[in-house]
This record gives C-alpha cells, structure tokens and sequence, in this order.
C-alpha cells in the first residue's frame, strides 16, 4: 500500500532523467572498457571526448522523452548516426534510441509511429555492418529489434486507452450508484412521510373528537370535560413530535402524490404475533421474546420498530432460507426500546432478488426518531439486526 503511494507521487520527469543519466554513464563506462579490452587492439579509434561527448547526446535526451519526446528521438538519432560515422566502436549506444523510438510509437500518431521505426532500422543496421557483421545479420538484427518494440509499444498504447476507458466507466458508475443510493434514500423518506401522514392525521382526529366531547359535557359534566382536555393535551404534544419528524422527511423533495396502499390504517407492535406467523408460514422457525413491561408507544415510533422487524424478518426469508432459526427479541427498558433479530441461514435460501435497498429503508426510519441501527453478520453467524429507540421516560411518580 505505501509503494504504491511512493510510486504515485514520483513525477515522471525525475524517473526519465535518472534513467537518462544511469543509461549515459553505463554507456560511458562500457565504451572505455570495452575500448581498453577489445577494440583498441583492432585498430579502432579512441573512446576519447568526442566519443563521451556524442554518447552523452544520445542518452541524455531520454530526460525529456516524455515531455517532448519527437524531439528527444531526433536529436538521440542524430547523435547516433554522427558517432557510427566517426567509427567509434558499435553496439555502446544502441539502447537509447531503440527506447526512443518505443516512447515515439506508443504515444504518436501512426505516422510518425512508422517514420520512427524506420529511422531506428536504418540506423540500427548502419551500426550492425559498422561492427562489421554481414548485412543479413544487420538487417536481421534490426528488423526484430523494432519488431518486438513496435508490437510492446502497440501493446501499451491499447492498455493505456482501455484503462483510460475503464476509469471512465468506473466513475460513471460510481457517480450513477451515488445517483441511485440518494434516489433510494429520497424514496425512502417519501415512504415514510407518507405513513407519517397517517399517525399525524390520527392524532388530530382524536383531538377533534375529545374537542367536540368537552365542549358537549362542558357544562353538565365537568370531570368528563376536564379528561378530555388532559387528553387533548395528551394527543397534542405526541402530534407536535411527529409532525417535526414529518417536516424532517419532507425536505427531502417533494411527495409524488401518488395514492398507493401506504395510505391505511398502520400497523405497529401489536401486530408483531401476526407477522411472525407469515413468517412461520413461509418455512422460517420463529421465536418472539418480549421483556420489560409494554407500553403504548408514539404511534410513528411503534410503526418505526414494526417496520424494521418487519425488513429483518423478509431479509430472513429470502437469504436465510427455509428451516433457519430468527430470533426476534424486544426490550422495554425505561427509556428506550431494544430490538434484535438474528437468523441462523437454513438449507435451502429462497431465489428472491433483492435490491440491498431494505437496510437503506431501515437506516432512515430509525434516524428519524433518533435511534441506532446495526445490521450485518452474527458473531456466531448468519445475520442480525439491531436497534435502538429512545422513548420519553416513564413516569413513575404517578399512580394508578
């Protein structure tokens, strides 16, 4: 992980010019030796400055091969044809300019590509019959040497344009998966406005009705009057509390008013001895444990924990498969309620799609009433879901 931050950061102009450099004085260094070993005793001139001087001039311009690297070839062949001319001895300088020309043909047009290897062939072959060596050996040498670095340069060019394609697609994608996780939360949000609607126009129902009854008995049933007001006051302030959760969804955009069977009586934990029995139906070995003394909860908070055992337990059914174990625990604790659905997988999982968005739904309803949600593998296995509730404290000051 750290080289491949190191590597990232290296610019690739340092790269070049200590390749440039290391290539030179190899050269150098080879040409005086190989010089002082063979060649000085057949004749040939010295490896003296102006051999160091042309050898400097055609490696050195490795530097800016990726800069400018028509250039950096010209004036690399240049300089090897002026030393194969003076007679220096062949095959020092050969590396530089075939490097060159595999720098030109992977990022040039095709042109300059095939002019490129062209001039690398000739002067190649020129240095092989300078050796001496006989012109089938030159040509040969030549020809494969810019064979084999035309078809790796080729090679590259179509890697580096299919990463380049693939990068795109990758943040295409990316950018499309960002799309559609916000469109699902959106989605989500507008769902669960939706049912919102319904708890809020409960509770004012209710208040129309204990409103209506005060007035009525105002007068000749002063104690039933004054119920109904602690009632309506009751009823009131559970409605403020859902309506800023309401108001919280609704920013989200605007509702696609669109009438869909959301629009009913809610459900909530009362009915959570049903679920479990569809559940059971569907092939699942259910168990339902509740502590802690039960309560009446805020409506929007009951039809939250419905919801998110209800998510649990479908998810239970189409991974877990037929004959797993779901344990669904609840916990009434003073001021909170706890839920945990854990699964233990079956034998046979149901082939139901899923679309992952079920967690996403989960999230945003316990983030609405300021819960916690945890979902993901069991320590023992399978998979579990919890979740926490904050519930407004008991009051345990009052009687019965």
């Amino acid at each position: 992980m750290q080289g491949g931050r190191v590597r990232a950061r290296l610019d690739p102009l340092v790269i070049d010019v200590v390749l440039a450099c290391v290539l030179a004085a190899l050269t150098i260094v080879y040409g005086r030796q190989g010089y002082e070993a063979v060649y000085r005793h057949k004749g040939w001139p010295p490896f003296g400055l102006l051999a160091i001087g042309l050898s400097l001039a055609v490696n050195l311009p490795l530097a800016v091969r990726g800069r400018a690297p028509w250039v950096a070839f010209v004036v690399s062949h240049g300089a090897f044809v002026a030393y194969t001319a003076a007679g220096f001895q062949p095959s020092a300088n050969l590396w530089a300019p075939l490097l060159l020309c595999y720098t030109v043909i992977r990022n040039g047009p095709v042109r300059r590509a095939a002019w490129a290897a062209a001039a690398t062939a000739a002067t190649w072959t020129a240095s092989g019959l300078a050796a001496p060596v006989s012109v089938e050996l030159a040509v040969g040498q030549s020809v494969i040497g810019v064979g084999v670095v035309w078809s790796w340069a080729t090679s590259n060019s179509r890697l580096a344009e299919r990463n380049v394609q693939l990068a795109e697609l990758t943040a295409q994608l990316r950018r499309e998966q960002e799309l559609r996780a916000r469109h699902a939360i959106t989605e989500e949000r507008l769902r669960i406005a939706r049912e919102l609607h319904d708890v809020v126009a409960h509770h004012l129902s209710a208040l129309a009705v204990q409103a209506g009854l005060a007035d009525f008995v105002f007068a000749s049933d002063p104690a039933a009057a004054r119920k109904a007001v602690v009632s309506i006051g009751a009823s009131s302030r559970e409605a403020l509390e859902e309506m800023r959760g309401l108001l919280g969804v609704l920013r989200a955009g605007p509702d696609a008013g669109d009438p869909d069977p959301l629009y009913r009586s809610s459900p909530g934990l009362e009915r959570l001895d049903d679920l479990a029995e569809r559940t059971r139906a569907a092939g699942l070995d259910v168990m339902l444990t509740v502590t802690g003394p039960r309560r009446a909860l805020p409506s929007g908070v009951d039809l939250c924990a419905y919801r998110i055992v209800q998510e649990a337990l479908t998810n239970a059914v189409k991974h877990a498969g037929r004959g797993a174990r779901v344990s669904v625990g609840l916990s009434f604790e003073a001021d909170r309620l706890t839920g945990e659905i854990s699964d233990r997988g079956g034998s046979v999982p149901a082939a139901v799609p899923s679309n992952g968005l079920g967690l996403v739904g989960m999230r945003e309803r316990v983030r609405l009433y300021g819960g916690t949600l945890r979902a993901g593998p069991g320590p023992e296995g399978g998979f579990e879901v919890v979740f926490t509730l904050p519930l407004a404290p008991l009051d345990t000051t009052r009687g019965g």
